[in-house]
């Protein structure tokens, strides 16, 4: 894996799809049916542009659109028992069945994803994420500013949290494969990176 710093082109980045595809860019030989990297937008300047932080399975190249500040390779060896500070922005979210009783393509009931409010129910989802990987020590739950977006002509919402604070790694491998995995859904609008340091 590789952690990097990168600045998006403003034009680029003021948009969460438009900011997703200018990221495709730095991997122009990686093949579009699969996304091997996870980002957070660390600082956005209007008119400037974003930074982001970038986690590959490959190393990016700068583009046109988007210029790499850092790169680094990141391969971290983990320990059971290891305590280690973590931050994450997540799309918060349970999947229930529809309310009018409205059914798929398939003939099965159609679901939606509708976002969880709670802070006690915010911290259990993490946890189950988490997957028997890591225990949450201790954690602050800060809701952002909802995040809207257009996809197939269709416009949508959701209601990002960042999650701060330390962990405790109870499986080492798992927890290195959530880490390339990324947490819960809309990856591609910048949720799901985890990211850590030491104590």
């Amino acid at each position: 894996m590789y952690l990097n710093k990168v600045m998006v082109n403003w034009r680029w980045a003021r948009d969460p799809y438009q900011l997703h595809r200018a990221l495709w860019q730095l991997f122009p030989d990686l093949p579009q049916a699969k996304r091997e990297f996870l980002f957070r937008t660390e600082h956005q300047q209007p008119g400037t542009g974003a930074l982001l932080l970038l986690l590959s399975a490959l190393p990016p190249v700068d583009a046109p659109v988007a210029h790499i500040i850092a790169s680094k390779p990141f391969e971290p060896v983990l320990n059971v028992q290891q305590s280690l500070r973590f931050r994450l922005r997540a799309n918060v979210v349970k999947t229930i069945k529809d309310a009018h009783g409205r059914l798929d393509s398939a003939g099965n009931p159609k679901r939606c994803r509708v976002p969880l409010i709670k802070e006690e129910e915010q911290l259990q989802w993490l946890q189950r994420k988490l997957n028997e990987a890591a225990l949450l020590k201790q954690a602050c739950v800060m809701p952002e500013k909802p995040m809207f977006f257009e996809k197939a002509n269709m416009g949508g919402k959701i209601l990002p949290v960042s999650f701060e604070g330390v962990l405790t790694i109870t499986d080492p491998l798992r927890f290195i494969q959530i880490l390339q995995t990324g947490i819960g859904p809309a990856k591609a609008l910048g949720c799901g990176l985890l990211s850590i340091a030491p104590l």
